[in-house]
């Protein structure tokens, strides 16, 4: 430990190698590689997709609830089939957003 202290050793993620299993060997996952970090999601588009589909999700799933519940509190029974489904539909308007990101990352 007082090796790494004074950088003679370089640092690893690996602590019982002490970094030199990165030497000498490009088939490691942890070499660069041009092709996979091209396909790589960033923190901005995670960032967009959580914020996208949790507005469009809150309101889809608020106006199914809200409509679905006025119903049911007049007296009709129908509203159950938008107050049931409400947060399914909020939930799959995200799933749809993020295969959306993927497909983009692929094509």
């Amino acid at each position: 430990m007082a090796q790494r202290a004074q950088g003679r050793l370089p640092l690893s993620t690996f602590p019982a190698m002490g970094g030199r299993y990165r030497v000498g060997h490009p088939a490691l996952s942890n070499q660069p590689d041009a092709h996979y970090q091209a396909l790589v999601v960033t923190r901005e588009e995670i960032l967009w997709l959580g914020i996208a589909s949790g507005v469009s999700g809150g309101l889809v799933g608020g106006i199914m609830l809200g409509i679905g519940m006025n119903l049911i509190v007049g007296g009709q029974y129908l509203g159950w089939l938008l107050l049931l489904p409400g947060a399914p539909a909020s939930g799959l308007i995200g799933w749809l957003l993020a295969r959306r990101l993927a497909a983009q990352l692929q094509g």
